[in-house]
């Protein structure tokens, strides 16, 4: 308990002075997270020891996380950015050949899908911190998503009876996660209060409830992932809690989620 009190204390006075200076910092803070929430997630599927895709992978997530307002997609080639992606998909089909199939067909589809997964939610985190109102719509997920696995614990531990999803975590509960959604409107509606939306109330609870439910199946997506490979965490970066993927893997769903709606325009 002792480790990851103060592991959570480092990372967060790390994380939120890097949220509230925004910019370059801000931006470049973020391509590391999304590298290492990358390679971590290659680490699970156990081909890590294919470096040159590995690394290469690292182009068109960067790629995908360049600003929409940037006309620039990389090399200094002025193609866009899907096109770059596009080649990167030609060379993965071509190292299944080269690695003579001990690079699969599979393994690639893996690093596109990872790719896709990580860099969608990294480029919202950004785009969401340069809006206008960024600090405080990035702030709104946050206790959103802290009042949510904050209500989810302590209601499942007080009440809960039925299991959530057995299958893939063991010890989530429905009604831990009826008690999450509860506390995160209810400290979603205070949070509108304090700093409004242009929305109306009920507006703002439903976005909240829809915040709330795309942050625990999030989460549930990455326990089906380390579940699947076998493995605790997703990485060890943050003693007690494990991966960076483990820490905002409801982030990386809750955001892009809101940019679809047009809640966050």
């Amino acid at each position: 308990m002792k480790e990851r009190i103060i592991t959570a204390l480092v990372a967060f006075l790390i994380f939120i002075p890097a949220v509230v200076i925004g910019g370059t910092i801000f931006q470049l803070f973020v391509y590391l997270l999304a590298s290492i929430a990358l390679f971590e997630l290659i680490r699970m599927r156990q081909i890590s020891h294919y470096y040159t895709p590995a690394i290469f992978a690292l182009l068109p997530l960067w790629l995908l996380m360049v600003p929409e307002s940037s006309k620039y997609a990389g090399f200094l080639l002025g193609i866009e950015k899907i096109e770059v992606f596009m080649i990167f998909v030609l060379f993965l089909l071509s190292y299944t050949v080269m690695a003579k199939n001990k690079f699969t067909f599979d393994d690639a589809g893996f690093i596109l899908l990872a790719i896709t997964y990580v860099g969608m939610g990294f480029f919202y985190l950004m785009e969401t911190r340069s809006s206008s109102d960024g600090l405080a719509r990035i702030f709104y997920v946050l206790v959103v998503i802290w009042a949510t696995d904050t209500g989810a614990y302590f209601c499942g531990k007080a009440f809960g009876k039925h299991k959530l999803w057995p299958e893939i975590s063991p010890n989530k509960t429905v009604e831990g996660a009826l008690g999450g959604i509860l506390l995160a409107v209810v400290i979603g509606m205070f949070f509108h209060i304090a700093f409004p939306f242009s929305y109306d109330m009920i507006v703002v609870i439903l976005v909240t409830v829809l915040v709330s439910v795309a942050g625990q199946v999030g989460d549930l997506v990455e326990s089906a992932f380390k579940r699947n490979y076998g493995v605790k965490d997703s990485g060890k970066l943050l003693p007690g809690h494990g991966g960076i993927l483990d820490r905002l893997d409801s982030l990386l769903f809750a955001l892009p989620l809101l940019h679809f709606i047009n809640f966050f325009t």
